[in-house]
């Protein structure tokens, strides 16, 4: 006897698609990731994969959306009713969290700012961080803050995908401390 599959929604498969796509897409970039693999991940078609996402790009595209989506809500809970430097603080250390908890974020962020040689994923890009930005801005951050916020959040992103926190290198020892001391 055959089990029946669940039946799910469009809207539900699309989302499956989605943390397949970012997972896929994290790892092999967007050139090197293979829509066969997404659809077998989440037990589809590779037409019905493209019904809903028009084309690779289309998918990919959809799939950065997300993943900048997702840490925007990630900072918005976290900064519920703070302000300033509380705020920031409090973004900073749901942040680690999200990186460290789910590589594939942080891996497919950076596969994105690599892309963006093209110019819609530049835009996609481009309209994610910016509403994180504008976020941390709503937060009573003055530029001269915002701007010191964000560079120390892409140098916590680049050691975290070098794996310096791991590293006995002297060199990555100091700027693994002065990080943590948020120097």
């Amino acid at each position: 006897m055959v089990a029946a599959t669940e039946r799910r929604t469009a809207e539900e498969r699309r989302e499956e698609i989605l943390d397949a796509a970012l997972s896929e897409f994290a790892q092999h970039g967007f050139s090197g990731a293979s829509t066969d693999a997404i659809a077998r991940e989440v037990g589809i078609s590779q037409p019905y994969l493209f019904r809903l996402f028009g084309t690779k790009k289309g998918l990919y595209l959809a799939s950065t959306e997300r993943c900048f989506a997702d840490t925007l809500e990630t900072f918005r809970a976290a900064s519920e009713g703070l302000a300033g430097e509380e705020a920031l603080e409090a973004i900073g250390k749901a942040y680690k969290e999200m990186i460290s908890g789910d590589p594939s974020r942080l891996q497919a962020q950076m596969q994105a700012y690599a892309a963006c040689d093209d110019p819609d994923v530049r835009a996609v890009v481009q309209g994610g961080f910016g509403r994180l930005v504008e976020l941390v801005e709503s937060k009573g951050i003055v530029a001269e803050h915002l701007t010191r916020f964000f560079a120390f959040g892409m140098l916590i992103n680049v050691m975290t995908s070098m794996g310096l926190y791991d590293s006995r290198e002297p060199w990555a020892r100091r700027l693994v401390e002065g990080c943590l001391k948020g120097t």
